[in-house]
């Protein structure tokens, strides 16, 4: 049995901002994060590809409003940052 991937574990370096801003990005993290395990199989974002992502920006998201959408792609934009900052295997 595997141990459920950690969403805020992974965020903790790059979140900032209010306690309910940070709140609000990992309640988004955690929703993105379950609607492309259930699409692709894929729990973490690790093994997240753009088009994952692309996916639940434009279809997943598709019924929301704009500023739903807004605040979900700026939770996107801090999961590539902590993907492009990932410490070195040195």
């Amino acid at each position: 049995m595997t141990k459920p991937f950690d969403m805020a574990l992974f965020l903790s370096g790059v979140l900032t901002g209010s306690q309910a801003t940070q709140q609000r990005h990992l309640r988004q993290a955690r929703i993105m994060q379950a609607a492309i395990q259930q699409r692709w199989q894929r729990d973490n974002p690790w093994t997240w590809q753009l088009k994952h992502v692309r996916w639940f920006l434009a279809h997943y998201l598709r019924d929301r409003s704009e500023a739903t959408r807004y605040y979900y792609q700026l939770t996107a934009l801090l999961i590539w940052k902590r993907l492009c900052n990932r410490p070195l295997g040195i």
